[in-house]
């Protein structure tokens, strides 16, 4: 249904007599089978989902109130108000309301009218009159009143009929007239009745009473029956209060008489509800529902009223900002503010929108920057409560502003400096606004409620300006409670210097040697801690753990920008500093802090700590705390316990290489072993990597080395080594001589070994042999030499080519020599490959396969 006049806001009243919004949605009256009458439905506009369901039942009480609300009550304890968009729809659903119960539409509560079927239901009831007979106003019948009143209370249906008898005739203006007689001659005892009688008047919890009660003819007088407590020695003097100590303040003439009239009730009648009434019994709760609501609907009244007045509210604005504006009518226009936005929390959502981009347009964030900086603890608080109420409504919208600000204001005046200012800066012992400004900061670069647009990015944009005009004022308390030893300093320049290029660097595997900028372990258990400065009083350290609770968040929710900080400014080492805090909280949100930063398991971070031996702190904290359990010591050992869990193998290989000595001796958990055993084993799988691979070479490289090796010797010949071949046979005999010369080769593995080849250059191989002198002849028939297979079946003759004594072996080679010097190659890797325990190695078979592929070429004469 999208009828506006339809349109409404369903609330209910809770048990602190407040009333709860339960949704906005549509309104419509129709007959629901299962209540088996006419019902109330209110659907979501969201959803669809039904938000209430509730029958119009004849004898309940109906009340409609200010044009837009309907109130009642389903039960004792469970009031309902529908507080329509329009008037017109209002008055409709009061209309099918008064046609069920069959009532004028023109009264403004539907009565409970006894007829003779309710007679038999109600015996207690009298038999001859639908109104209850009130004793005539008098001061001798006061008591007979006080008793009447009393004793209707619990019966809702005698509650209905003496509300409409005292309505009918007047008889509240004439027990205030009694009341005036019997304090001008000073009647104690009368005095004492009007005051049940009042009291009991109150609890009939009838919105038309009120108005009589609460106008300004009557009020004070109400206000003067309420001082006159039998159970009080002294009567109180709020009428004194109200008209002498109370004063109203107007900041802005306010020039509306009707808007003058509604905030004096609204301030009487809360002052009634809080401070005179007492605290309602168990039985009682239920009684003033009606006045919360009386007060609730006064307030949404003045805030719309005042939203109206746009003069009203440019004066206000004009004077806040204003320089001339003295420093106590600042005050009073600040509180006047609060107060506004308190109200303003009554409207429904979408006034409450248009309410706050008012203020917006008018200015109410330059306004704040400039009362939030003054001197008056009670201005600062006031303009916190109402900057409050705006990042409450509207993050992005503070955030719009901070930005465009930066652009023509510098650094220092900007409002979220302002505030960053305020909060390091508060004077309470508790830091309770700190706190309060602080959640406020948190929700401001919260990027959960950040938005994102097709054109522009509010999270990269809003971070960027933070971090580059608001972060150092964030972290300057930080930095200035926090120094380190000179030597360590020192130490850390020299041997870690960090730069975002090492971003860009290719993550390699981890090396399990010791780092060269490792401190030794006699370095760091002992260390005299006396070197760092921490601070000691307790507001400044509270300060401190409060920037730790944002600068923790920010590594949770913020990736580039707070990782760019740290690393640039070396942030993690001033917060460890920390860890020597005699604060034990304070210590404890430092171990918190580099605990989230591990927790992101982001290697960067990781190279950081370790290059920096940012863990000495924190094992020293530990060393120090002794045997003692507790939290500090649980925090460090879940700290490690979630390294080893997680298997960061960076992490894992420093803390053993550079402390494990210190920490083998805590053995009340297996966490430190379990470190250790991780290291161990990932050692293991690193070497064993590094053996498997020692030949795993790619083929093509091979190739061109074979290649390479070949044209070298060529080249310094310096002219034709192997004359043009000519095709003397097929290359299908190449298989054949290919057996033969393995042959040969098994052959040679029983001789001794001769010297392996070595490689002299990345272009080729050099191999280099030890010979007797006959062998050089060629006299000895078990020298090295390479030799041409034996002669086919096809007639070819064999030959044999003696190799010369020089290093280089192979000069004049023919193809078949080169395969035999190729087959020798063979061997050599074989039997290295062999020797390391894995014959079949697919290394050597690749090997093999590749360098007799490439020379499938026939052989020579």
């Amino acid at each position: 249904m999208s009828d506006t006049r339809r349109r409404v806001k369903v609330y209910t009243l809770n048990e602190d007599r407040q009333w709860d919004d339960r949704g906005t949605g549509h309104v419509s009256s129709t007959y629901v089978e299962e209540l088996k009458g006419m019902s109330l439905l209110v659907r979501a506009e969201s959803d669809g989902s039904l938000l209430l369901e509730s029958k119009i039942n004849p004898n309940t009480a109906y009340q409609k109130q200010q044009d837009t609300l309907i109130v009642w009550s389903e039960a004792e304890n469970y009031d309902l108000a529908l507080s329509f968009q329009e008037k017109a729809g209002c008055d409709e659903i009061w209309e099918k309301i008064c046609q069920v119960q069959g009532k004028d539409p023109s009264v403004e509560v539907t009565q409970d009218l006894i007829d003779e079927s309710e007679e038999e239901r109600f015996e207690e009831m009298p038999e001859t009159s639908h109104l209850i007979d009130l004793p005539t106003c008098e001061l001798n019948k006061l008591e007979e009143i006080a008793d009447l009143v009393t004793s209707v209370l619990s019966s809702p249906i005698r509650r209905e009929k003496l509300a409409l008898a005292l309505e009918n005739e007047g008889y509240i203006k004439k027990l205030l007239q009694l009341f005036q007689a019997c304090e001008n001659l000073e009647n104690t005892e009368g005095l004492h009745h009007l005051y049940e009688i009042i009291r009991g008047i109150l609890f009939l919890n009838k919105a038309t009473l009120f108005e009589v009660m609460f106008s300004d003819e009557c009020i004070m007088d109400v206000v003067g029956c309420l001082e006159y407590d039998p159970a009080l020695a002294q009567p109180k003097r709020h009428r004194e209060f109200l008209t002498k100590t109370a004063k109203f303040k107007e900041v802005i003439p306010i020039t509306d008489s009707e808007l003058r009239q509604k905030i004096h009730q609204t301030y009487r009648v809360q002052y009634i509800q809080d401070i005179i009434l007492p605290t309602p019994s168990v039985f009682e709760e239920n009684f003033l529902s009606t006045l919360t609501s009386f007060i609730f609907f006064n307030k949404v009244e003045i805030v719309s009223m005042l939203q109206e007045d746009e003069k009203f509210l440019s004066e206000v604005f004009a004077q806040l900002t204003d320089e001339a504006t003295d420093d106590d009518k600042r005050r009073e226009l600040v509180n006047f503010f609060k107060e506004f936005c308190a109200f303003s929390q009554t409207l429904q959502p979408q006034n409450r929108d248009a309410f706050f981009k008012t203020l917006a347009k008018l200015g109410i964030l330059p306004a704040l920057e400039i009362v939030m900086g003054m001197d008056d603890l009670q201005v600062r608080s006031a303009a916190t409560d109402i900057f409050s109420y705006l990042v409450e409504f509207s993050p992005s919208m503070v955030r719009e502003f901070v930005m465009q600000e930066a652009q023509q204001s510098d650094d220092d005046i900007l409002l979220i400096n302002v505030v960053i200012e305020q909060m390091i800066c508060d004077t309470d012992p508790e830091l309770g606004g700190a706190v309060q400004l602080m959640g406020l900061l948190r929700t401001l670069i919260d990027p959960e409620n950040m938005l994102a647009t097709t054109n522009k990015t509010e999270k990269s944009e809003f971070l960027n300006f933070f971090y580059n005009h608001c972060m150092h004022v964030l972290t300057a308390p930080l930095l200035t409670n926090t120094s380190e030893d000179k030597c360590e300093k020192d130490f850390f320049l020299k041997h870690y210097r960090y730069s975002w290029s090492f971003i860009c660097t290719p993550s390699h595997s981890h090396s399990y040697s010791t780092p060269s900028s490792s401190i030794s372990q006699d370095d760091i258990v002992g260390s005299n801690k006396n070197n760092t400065i921490c601070p000691d009083n307790y507001q400044t350290a509270q300060l401190l753990a409060l920037i730790l609770e944002l600068l923790t968040f920010c590594v949770e929710h913020h990736t580039y920008h707070i990782k760019n900080y740290i690393m640039n400014k070396d942030l993690l080492r001033r917060v460890l500093v920390l860890m020597n805090s005699k604060h034990t909280f304070l210590a404890l949100c430092a171990l918190r802090f580099m605990r989230r930063i591990i927790g992101l398991k982001d290697e960067f971070y990781n190279r950081y700590i370790t290059k920096g031996n940012l863990f000495e702190p924190v094992i020293n904290a530990l060393l120090d705390n002794g045997t003692r359990y507790n939290l500090l010591n649980s925090a460090v050992i879940e700290l490690f316990e979630f390294i080893r869990v997680e298997d960061i193998k960076s992490l894992t290989a420093h803390i053993v290489e550079n402390f494990y000595k210190a920490l083998e001796s805590i053995e009340y958990v297996q966490t430190f072993k379990g470190l250790k055993t991780k290291y161990e084993q990932e050692k293991d799988r690193q070497n064993q990597k590094l053996n498997s691979n020692r030949f795993r070479r790619d083929a093509k490289a091979l190739e061109e080395d074979e290649e390479m090796w070949f044209n070298e010797d060529e080249e310094e010949e310096g002219k034709a080594v192997v004359a043009p071949l000519e095709k003397s046979k097929p290359e299908d005999d190449f298989p054949d001589n290919y057996e033969k010369f393995m042959e040969t080769k098994k052959a040679k593995e029983s001789e001794d070994k001769e010297n392996l080849p070595k490689r002299t250059s990345p272009g080729g191989f050099k191999f280099t042999f030890s010979h007797s002198a006959s062998a050089a002849n060629g006299t000895n028939s078990k020298s090295v030499v390479a030799q041409t297979p034996p002669a086919t079946s096809n007639g070819s003759s064999s030959k044999t080519t003696n190799l010369p004594t020089s290093v280089t072996a192979t000069k004049g080679l023919t193809v078949s020599s080169r395969l035999e010097w190729s087959a020798v190659i063979i061997a050599h890797c074989s039997r290295d490959l062999q020797g390391s325990g894995d014959p079949t190695n697919s290394a050597s078979q690749s090997f093999s396969q590749h360098i007799f592929s490439a020379y499938t070429v026939p052989a020579t004469g």
